[in-house]
């Protein structure tokens, strides 16, 4: 049998996303990243509206679920959100901040991939793309992958081995469980995982419902277990998503309700009581649309009547209209599921890992890194200060041990 043609490297890194290129840019010379996508990046490309909002200023281990709450503290600590932007301010990146501390481009989250892309050839490292995996195991003290490559079967072997290949989330891009087929193949666990920063759906009767709201958004504060957040919320054809939902259905299971208290900004009890002493003559309908959008308070009409007149109301009466506001309480049925959800909850589990170097604990030179660890942020670019933050934990350990 013929010898399948060998490539040997320093380090091969398994997907080329955010983590995978960031810890290319910081593993040294001798580094080789694969990707089965044509195209590197396109969870960047995509993400923030084609902006990319690519850290939070406001970046903190307790923003993060995970089995063990403190594994993130040392990676994130010791590569901060101001690193990166010291590094987007370095290649010349023009960027906003938008609400609690996301930041973004200001032109196109390309130009975060050319940044990582232009880190990465800087220290020499190469990249293989439209390259799928067939297998991947130890040979000695290095690791062999057996990969297919423009129509031919290769082997690569490396003495380091980053997984970067993300978790189940948007599948049509491209995303499987390879991560956490290579980590159970290592003998490492795999907590459960489930889509997190997802739109939750409804039965037939409540999708209706919200369906004839679709695109409408309003501000909320949205609480899921001992979650809550306040942001926006929309109305979809299928149910809800908006910022806030998302926030908490990484916090939501099966079976459970979300409470909603909408317009938390707004004391609705004193504006009513305020209005039927100078208004008393107006509807509570047209008196409610004043501050919330018209379509929304007259399907909130439909379950609390809002008929007659302000001055007709007892402070019984807006009490309860008040209440209805501020504990809108729904049991959703589901959520869409990994088709739209930003990332996977769970993944590698992190009692096998170090937390410094993101390093297997019984692998010597096996990393897991980003998404494909069992470390999910909130809402508004946590994530990717997650995947810089242990991309670079593995890289500058990777180059330290070479430069021993």
């Amino acid at each position: 049998m013929a010898q399948l043609p060998q490539h040997h490297v320093s380090a091969l890194i398994l997907g080329a996303g955010a983590a995978g290129l960031m810890a290319a840019a910081h593993s040294g010379a001798g580094v080789l990243v694969i990707d089965h996508a044509k195209a590197a990046g396109e969870k960047i490309r995509i993400s923030g509206g084609g902006r990319c909002n690519f850290t939070n200023i406001y970046c903190e281990p307790s923003a993060f679920l995970s089995e063990n709450p403190h594994f993130a503290k040392s990676a994130l600590s010791r590569y901060s959100p101001y690193d990166f932007l010291d590094l987007v301010n370095r290649h010349r990146i023009s960027w906003h901040e938008k609400t609690l501390g996301q930041l973004f481009c200001d032109t196109s989250a390309k130009e975060i991939i050319a940044m990582l892309r232009a880190e990465m050839a800087a220290v020499g490292a190469e990249l293989w793309l439209e390259t799928s995996i067939s297998s991947v195991r130890q040979s000695g003290d290095k690791f062999c992958v057996l990969v297919e490559r423009q129509g031919q079967a290769r082997e690569i072997y490396a003495d380091h081995l980053i997984v970067a290949t993300g978790g189940k989330s948007i599948p049509k891009m491209g995303a499987t469980s390879l991560a956490y087929q290579i980590a159970e193949t290592f003998g490492h666990r795999v907590t459960d995982t489930r889509p997190a920063l997802v739109p939750f759906t409804f039965d037939e009767g409540q999708r209706a419902r919200f369906a004839a709201l679709a695109g409408l958004s309003l501000p909320v504060r949205a609480k899921a277990a001992d979650a809550e957040f306040d942001e926006a919320m929309l109305f979809t054809h299928r149910g809800l998503s908006g910022p806030a939902i998302l926030q908490i259905s990484s916090y939501w299971r099966e079976g459970h309700e979300i409470t909603l208290h909408i317009d938390p900004e707004t004391d609705f009890f004193a504006v009513l009581r305020e209005a039927r002493g100078q208004s008393g003559k107006r509807s509570l309908q047209g008196m409610l649309s004043d501050y919330l959008p018209k379509a929304f308070v007259a399907d909130f009409g439909q379950t609390q009547s809002l008929a007659g007149n302000i001055a007709d109301c007892s402070d019984a009466r807006l009490h309860e209209i008040v209440e209805a506001l501020q504990d809108w309480r729904l049991r959703p049925t589901a959520t869409e599921g990994y088709r739209t959800a930003e990332v996977t909850l769970g993944g590698v589990a992190t009692d096998g890992l170090s937390s410094k170097t993101m390093q297997s604990t019984h692998i010597p030179n096996l990393y897991f890194i980003g998404e494909a660890v069992d470390v999910t942020g909130w809402l508004g670019g946590y994530n990717f200060q997650w995947a810089w933050a242990s991309a670079v934990a593995a890289g500058a350990a990777i180059r330290a041990k070479r430069q021993a």
